[in-house]
């Protein structure tokens, strides 16, 4: 007979620039998500700056801990587990929320599990949707990661499509600083770009020859680049507006039209939207319209679960522990890990 206990995951997210913490109940109820955010600090540089990011988690961990609990009601003895992003992003953030997920473990006696980032971003789409139930196909896109997954299960994936250069919120924000709108792009050049002719200027749309399902970005960014710097050699004015609407119409049309010709060939009648550049209007925008032309189901998070949340990692750390999983005490930190690829102790 199932198991009908209920369970409440702590979950730490720690990856990047976002020291954050949540508790979720049953997998699908989000009690408590606290998000420190370092956007002000690391706009100073133009950029995310590992080293400060990883002191400003240390300063933040145990606050953002504490108020997740207390906003959730619950105590830690309560916890039935604790679940913790360790990979993929930059390691020294990674060990952070690692290291304090383990101590917290230890201390009270609970379980512990580790996460990959991206399966977080891919169970966000839980939280808000109690009837979205796999398989169904995801386009994670964001500053790291621009991946298509069939997700079999909970708990299985198989990529089907990848990006072999720059991550779509990678060429969001080289675009943006190039056009002067400064850090972080996606959301300046989403917002600028309603001011602009997305069809002004015509930048390519990249196609991977061995590959249909896999992107490329590279390509499209060294367009832009090209173009503004023609402009000041002829002395023209940039139209920052036209610009950006441009590129994030190139960008909008590869991603969509991958999507829907993946979700077509795999027979998904189902598609979800993950990570921060899922928050984008436009993306949302073009890929509802395909979806409902060709009568696939379209979801997608609200954009407070867009971006790195601690509330998706207890999403999906629910998932891996009613599977089973459990983690030792020498659980690292992995910056590099791939989705799928089995996590040291599970």
């Amino acid at each position: 007979m199932e198991n009908k206990e209920e369970v409440l995951v702590l979950a730490i997210e720690s990856s990047c620039d976002e020291t954050a913490a949540a508790v979720v109940k049953d997998g699908r109820e989000v009690l408590s998500n606290i998000i420190y955010s370092q956007i002000d600090l690391h706009t100073l540089y133009g950029g995310v700056v590992p080293e400060i990011a990883s002191r400003k988690h240390i300063e933040k961990i145990n606050q953002v801990v504490e108020r997740a609990l207390a906003d959730a009601g619950v105590l830690l003895e309560q916890i039935t587990a604790v679940a913790v992003t360790c990979g993929p992003g930059l390691v020294g953030a990674l060990l952070v929320g690692v290291s304090a997920a383990k101590a917290i473990a230890f201390a009270a006696d609970k379980p512990l599990v580790g996460v990959h980032h991206i399966e977080g971003h891919i169970c966000a789409n839980y939280i808000e949707n109690r009837e979205l139930e796999p398989p169904f196909l995801c386009l994670v896109v964001s500053g790291g990661h621009s991946h298509l997954v069939m997700v079999k299960g909970y708990g299985e994936y198989e990529v089907v499509g990848r990006t072999r250069d720059d991550a779509a919120g990678e060429a969001f924000d080289k675009v943006a600083r190039a056009i002067g709108l400064g850090y972080p792009g996606g959301p300046k050049v989403d917002q600028i770009s309603r001011e602009g002719n997305p069809e002004a200027i015509f930048f390519p749309r990249a196609k991977v020859g061995d590959s249909a399902y896999d992107f490329s970005f590279s390509g499209l960014k060294s367009a832009v680049l090209n173009y503004v710097n023609g402009c000041k050699m002829r002395g023209e004015a940039v139209n920052q507006a036209d610009v950006a609407a441009s590129f994030q119409k190139a960008v909008v049309d590869v991603l969509t039209e991958h999507s829907i010709h993946a979700a077509v060939a795999y027979k998904a009648d189902k598609l979800a939207l993950a990570g921060g550049v899922a928050s984008n209007s436009h993306l949302r925008e073009a890929m509802g319209k395909a979806c409902a032309r060709c009568g696939i189901a379209f979801y997608h998070p609200s954009p407070v679960f867009c971006t790195d949340n601690a509330a998706m990692i207890g999403v999906a750390g629910y998932y891996e522990y009613k599977r089973g999983v459990r983690c030792g005490w020498d659980l690292n930190a992995i910056p590099n890990l791939k989705l799928g690829e089995r996590i040291h102790g599970r």
